[in-house]
Formats: structure tokens, sequence, C-alpha cells
């Protein structure tokens, strides 16, 4: 991916140079409403549509994003609590003593005479 983006990237810089270098011209802008007009080079307002689109459509997707953020701070929140749950655990572990070992006798083993029996 990283290749890709520096392979774009000098292009995308040269077509912007050249768009700029050849659209200097002023251009009037108004909005109908307000009785004042802008003059801008055409390059600038280009740009700062494209500025304006990309602005938009990250707020966009970060507002769609919303589900997902909320979904990592819950299972955050819930990694937190199974691991104070685990220490508390292994604390009252560590506490408990060990059991005695278990010693009983084996039953004796059968003799020889019953086991050659079928």
């Amino acid at each position: 991916m990283r290749v890709l983006y520096w392979a774009v990237l000098p292009i995308a810089a040269v077509v912007l140079a050249i768009f700029a270098v050849s659209n200097r011209e002023a251009v009037a802008i108004g909005l109908w409403p307000l009785p004042y007009l802008v003059e801008l080079p055409l390059y600038l307002l280009v740009l700062l549509a494209l500025l304006l689109g990309f602005v938009v459509g990250e707020f966009a997707a970060w507002i769609a994003g919303r589900h997902w953020r909320r979904e990592v701070r819950r299972r955050g929140r819930r990694i937190a609590a199974l691991e104070r749950e685990l220490a508390a655990t292994q604390a009252r572990l560590q506490e408990v003593p060990a059991p005695a070992p278990v010693t009983t006798a084996l039953p004796p083993a059968l003799p020889t005479v019953l086991a050659t029996r079928g």
C-alpha cells in the first residue's frame, strides 16, 4: 500500500501543478442571496472545492464509523473487567493452601491363581 501511495503521489502533484499553472485566470464567484462577488483564480477555486469535498467526506466517514468506535469502547471495558476478575481469582488461589496429597492404599493385587482362571 505504501508503494502505491508513493507511486500515485508524485503523479497527482505534477497534475495539480500543471492544472494550477494552466488555469490562473480570475473567476468571479457570487452566492445568490448575497450581493458580494469574489474573484479567485480558477485553480484556487477548484482546489478549495476539492478540499471541501475531502473534509465533508471525512466527516461523513467519521459519523458512519461511530458504531465501530462504540463497539471498541464496549469491548475494551469488557476486557478490563475480565482482567480484574482474573487478577482477583488468581489472588484468591494464592491465598488458599494446597490440599494435602491423598495417600490411600491400593487394593491388593489378585492372586495369580485367580487371574489365570477363565
